[in-house]
């Protein structure tokens, strides 16, 4: 049933969560425990997230047009010691970062997605393609014959480059509402909802620019003039094609075309992280155990004692920091819904109600269809 302005229209655990924003509050209900689980593993995740940008930024810049990156994931500090760390996964899954950045990618949206079609990218990337080849044979050589394949490469690095730079502002944001939390500042996840969306807000218009060295020279790849921004270009997106969308797993969902299991439109995907079912969490070839099994080591002490002590124990802890990480994802998604409202939540005038009903109308229809119930 679709979903409208009207209350009396609107399934009833939808419309609580409706008015529940409209006083304030979150798509995740306020308790003591949803609290202590969201800031504790929104701690965690920026540990992780600053590994995740920091190896972004460094593949995007300085393994740029390398066509076999084998040691992308070093970041330019290579040795025996950390091969061998790498090859026995005692490390940071980077691979988790390169899957999220292939689902934006993927996905598009937003002004980067134009930018990448427009003949300004077209030519910038032509100049520093040029440069790269310049003293290669072998690759002037595979341009000329095939001349797509290297500007979708500046197009992928690009992309690199976005979500790196994404997520070094949430890294630092996360880090933050845990030391907040410390101080005792965030007292009830209305708090947190608002923390972030402090962070987002003040961050908005940040601008995105995006230029790599070759030959000791540098070449723009996206340029002030392109006029792309933080939270428009590279934070909406990014909720876009993995909140929402992203891929469905292998091994978890069908892929018989006839079995109608996954839609033809990949604008009607929602297989992102808050649709996905915490179960299979923990199961190979899963992406999201990457980041459980990262996050895992960074989850702060209280965190740690309430998984303790809750049915299982440890035993399923994979589980237990997925269904965390989606309750703070919830949260993030509220302060984005927040800062993109046409008016405040809260507003008690009767048309900006209208406005709002207007706008969260779609949001709810979609997160119908999400974990959103089971985490009420």
């Amino acid at each position: 049933m679709s979903i409208l302005v009207q209350d009396k229209t609107i399934k009833p655990e939808l419309a609580t969560v409706k008015q529940r924003l409209q006083e304030g509050g979150a798509l995740l209900p306020d308790s003591p425990d949803n609290l202590l689980e969201v800031v504790g593993i929104l701690k965690s995740y920026g540990v992780v997230l600053g590994e995740y940008h920091t190896n972004l930024t460094y593949i995007s810049e300085h393994q740029f047009l390398v066509v076999f990156p084998f040691f992308k994931f070093f970041n330019g500090k290579f040795s025996l010691k950390k091969l061998i760390r790498h090859w026995w996964h005692d490390r940071i899954n980077l691979e988790f970062a390169e899957y999220c950045m292939k689902a934006m990618f993927w996905h598009g949206g937003g002004g980067l997605d134009v930018y990448l079609d427009s003949d300004e990218f077209k030519k910038l990337a032509k100049q520093a393609i040029a440069a790269k080849v310049k003293h290669n044979p072998l690759m002037a050589t595979m341009n000329r014959l095939f001349p797509d394949f290297l500007p979708e490469q500046v197009r992928l690095m690009t992309y690199y480059s976005a979500l790196g730079y994404f997520w070094s502002f949430m890294s630092p944001l996360f880090l933050e509402l845990s030391d907040r939390y410390d101080r005792g500042e965030i007292k009830n996840i209305p708090d947190v909802v608002q923390h972030i969306q402090n962070g987002l807000v003040s961050s908005a218009s940040t601008p995105y620019i995006y230029k790599v060295a070759i030959n000791e020279s540098y070449y723009e790849i996206v340029p002030a003039s392109a006029n792309l921004t933080f939270l428009k270009d590279t934070a909406l997106p990014y909720v876009e094609a993995v909140f929402f969308r992203s891929f469905p797993f292998r091994g978890t969902v069908s892929y018989n075309a006839q079995a109608h299991q996954i839609s033809p439109e990949i604008s009607q995907f929602d297989y992102g992280v808050l649709y996905a079912d915490p179960l299979p969490v923990g199961g190979a070839g899963i992406p999201p155990t990457l980041l459980m099994q990262d996050m895992r080591h960074f989850i702060p002490d209280y965190l740690h004692e309430l998984y303790q002590n809750s049915d299982r124990g440890e035993e399923d802890l994979l589980g237990k920091i997925c269904f965390s990480f989606q309750k703070s994802m919830f949260c993030v998604t509220t302060s984005t819904l927040r800062g993109l409202a046409p008016y405040p939540l809260e507003t008690q005038d009767s048309q900006e109600q209208q406005a709002n009903a207007e706008f969260l109308a779609p949001w709810l229809e979609r997160l119908s269809r999400s974990q959103l119930d089971t985490v009420q």
